[in-house]
C-alpha cells in the first residue's frame, strides 16, 4: 500500500511546473513595476504616467532592479541570484518607506513590497522549477537540487 495519496502524487507531480508558473507570474509583475517607473509606460512611476530620474536614489536604482531581476527571474536566467537581490530590494523599499508609518503592512501601504520580498525568497530556496533557461542551458538540475536529490531516501513501494 502506498504511504501517498492520489491527491499528494499528482500535486508532487505538477510542483515544479506550478514552481515555474509561479517564478514567471512573479518576475513579469516585477518587470512591469521596473518598466513603468523607468519608461513611463503602463501608468508610470507611482501610477502618474511619468518616469523617475535617471541614477535617483533610490527610485531609480530599485526601478532597474525591477525591470533587470523581474526579467531574469521570468525567464528563469541566474534565478537565485536574480530573486536574491530583488528579494532584498523590496525588504529595503519596506523598511525605509513603509515601516516608519506604522507596523502593518496593510496599514502603511507595504503589501506589495512584502509579498514581493517573500516571494523572491522563496525562490531562491526552491530554484525556477522545469521551465527555464537555467534548466535549459545548466542541465536538468542546479548543484543545489542536485546535492538534495542525493540526500534524500528512496521512498518505500
Amino acid at each position: 500500500m502506498s504511504a501517498h495519496s492520489p491527491v499528494t502524487e499528482f500535486t508532487e507531480r505538477i510542483k515544479p511546473h506550478v514552481l515555474s508558473l509561479f517564478r514567471i507570474v512573479t518576475g513579469l509583475l516585477f518587470a512591469c513595476h521596473g518598466a513603468s517607473s523607468l519608461f513611463g509606460i503602463l501608468g508610470g512611476a507611482m501610477g502618474k504616467g511619468l518616469t523617475v530620474p535617471a541614477g535617483t536614489w533610490p527610485g531609480w536604482y530599485a526601478a532597474v532592479i525591477q525591470l533587470v531581476g523581474g526579467v531574469l527571474v521570468m525567464l528563469g536566467l541566474g534565478t537565485r541570484g536574480a530573486a536574491l537581490i530583488s528579494s532584498g530590494s523590496m525588504a529595503y523599499a519596506y523598511f525605509s518607506v513603509h515601516a516608519g508609518q506604522s507596523l502593518w503592512p496593510l496599514q502603511n501601504g507595504g503589501e506589495l513590497s512584502v509579498l514581493f520580498c517573500w516571494a523572491f525568497l522563496l525562490l531562491v530556496f526552491t530554484g525556477p522549477g522545469t521551465w527555464s533557461l537555467d534548466r535549459l542551458f545548466f542541465g536538468a538540475q542546479q548543484p543545489a537540487e542536485a546535492t538534495a536529490g542525493a540526500q534524500r531516501e528512496p521512498s518505500a513501494a
